[in-house]
């Protein structure tokens, strides 16, 4: 059993690092999982308790805007020290 462990732990480590240029057969994906599942006819079913969905609050009466000016004065925050979290 370690003997499988460690073979894997090997083909594991051969491949390296994957960008989303490289492998042509391996799709790296986007960590996000399935939304459903694949049927023995072939066809594809969502599962609605696997869609995202975004709660999103009521913005009436909100005072800031989805833009930030150009104008705006740049300004510069001191790098906290660790003394500053405890």
């Amino acid at each position: 059993m370690i003997k499988d462990v460690v073979k894997g732990f090997y083909r594991g480590a051969r491949h390296g690092v994957l960008t989303s240029k490289q492998g042509r057969n391996f799709y790296k994906g986007t960590r996000t999982g399935s939304t459903g599942h694949h049927t023995r006819h072939g066809t594809y079913v969502i599962e609605w308790d696997k869609v995202r969905t975004f709660v999103v609050p009521d913005l009436t009466n909100f005072k800031l805007k989805p833009y930030v000016s150009y104008s705006v004065p740049e300004t510069s925050t001191p790098v906290p020290k660790p003394e500053d979290f405890i």
